[in-house]
């Protein structure tokens, strides 16, 4: 007897229009819905293995251009135009605002300061005195350790270990680069492989292992990556002209600057991610476009804005963004329109993960200074009036 509530599957050609169509019927029947706009896209179903399962279809996201956008980045260098697939009207039109205005005062200086991947094992035993004497077996045999780790990839490299001693419990985070992919599935294998050898050749004995003990906050905001980057550590900054923000934003640099001391206030009040307006719109944007996991956002928008006039009154604007993760190669960014945004930005393939979150947080900045200014000179809410209204 057949489940006739089970979701049809092919073997052996799961991953073609056959099995998609069979799924879309199948669906249309149990729920009445129709499928007719999922069901057109220009994509190849056999390239979406390794990336989703039961295929269905697509789900259309719009997406606009900001810019040119100068950015004057180690990596990231040149003007851009920077493709932000987004629902919410006035966001690109905003991005756009405030990419123009960073670009006509000289453009926005963006490095990245560090990058590292983690997986968390937690280590557990009778007493706190067996866990500090295997914390210091570890760094005895760090070598091994990471030889054993990167046997598993030419790519995942580990760079460090950091442990806490809680009560009996030894917490740890292997810290690895990953080249220009993401790198959370590379870890994990590379830390199962060592830890597995761990395993086998201390000679002390656990009460318990765990491959994860929750401390690399795995899609997951954390103070922890506040301090210890996951992913790429960013800092981008630009000085903005006083008469550029006045004659374009009506926003005059000494009342932006009122307005960010407020506004510190209240992040800390509601114990904020991020200090800044909105870090969370542009990235969110930026990703879906070029094939990033999405999930992603919830770490990477993590950060700290700073602002304050220069000695003339233009405006210096800051932003820090110590968690950008994301890729160039791998998962999402082969898919062919994410990975035709990614040439568009000419961050498509390897060597090129450094640039993508250089962009990351140029464009957080410009998105910031962009919202910021709408507030202070008020024309937030009549923007969102004019542009962001699609109501029936």
């Amino acid at each position: 007897m057949t489940d006739d509530r089970k979701i049809p599957r092919l073997k052996d050609k799961d991953y073609s229009e056959e099995a998609a169509r069979q799924r879309r019927e199948f669906l249309q029947r149990k729920t009445g819905a129709n499928l007719s706009h999922t069901s057109h896209y220009s994509l190849p179903p056999e390239s979406l293995s390794g990336n989703t399962e039961n295929f269905i279809g697509v789900v259309q996201m719009p997406v606009g251009v900001a810019g040119p956008f100068l950015i004057n980045g180690e990596h990231a260098k040149g003007e851009f135009y920077i493709p932000l697939a987004t629902t919410e009207g006035t966001l690109v039109a905003s991005y756009s605002r405030g990419m123009r205005v960073v670009s006509e005062s000289g453009g926005v200086s963006v490095s990245v300061v560090d990058e590292f991947m983690q997986r968390a094992p937690l280590f557990e035993f009778a007493t706190a005195r067996e866990a500090i004497a295997f914390s210091r077996w570890l760094d005895e045999r760090y070598d091994d350790i990471k030889q054993q780790a990167e046997s598993s990839s030419s790519v995942a490299k580990l760079q460090h270990i950091q442990k806490w001693v809680i009560a009996n419990k030894l917490f740890t985070r292997f810290n690895y680069t990953t080249g220009d992919a993401a790198g959370q599935n590379m870890t994990g294998k590379a830390t199962h492989i060592a830890c597995q050898w761990i395993l086998k050749n201390y000679d002390g004995a656990f009460t318990n292992f765990s491959l994860s003990g929750g401390i690399e906050t795995d899609k997951k905001h954390s103070h922890m990556n506040l301090l210890h980057p996951r992913g790429k550590r960013v800092v981008a900054e630009a000085v903005i002209k006083k008469d550029i923000l006045l004659n374009t934003m009506r926003a005059d640099p000494a009342k932006m600057v009122k307005l960010r001391q407020r506004t510190i206030l209240g992040s800390l009040l509601a114990g904020s991610a991020y200090n800044g307006p909105h870090s969370a719109n542009g990235i969110a944007s930026l990703f879906i476009a070029t094939g990033q996991d999405e999930a992603n956002v919830v770490e990477s928008h993590t950060g700290i804005a700073f602002m304050e006039l220069t000695d003339n009154g233009d405006l210096y604007y800051s932003v820090t963004l110590p968690s950008v993760i994301c890729a160039s190669y791998g998962g999402g960014t082969g898919l062919s329109t994410q990975r035709e945004c990614l040439e568009m930005l000419g961050c498509y393939g390897k060597g090129k993960a450094k640039k993508l979150a250089e962009i990351v947080g140029a464009t957080v900045l410009a998105g910031d200074l962009s919202l910021a200014a709408a507030i202070v000179s008020d024309e937030w809410v009549s923007s969102h009036d004019q542009y962001g209204r699609n109501r029936p």
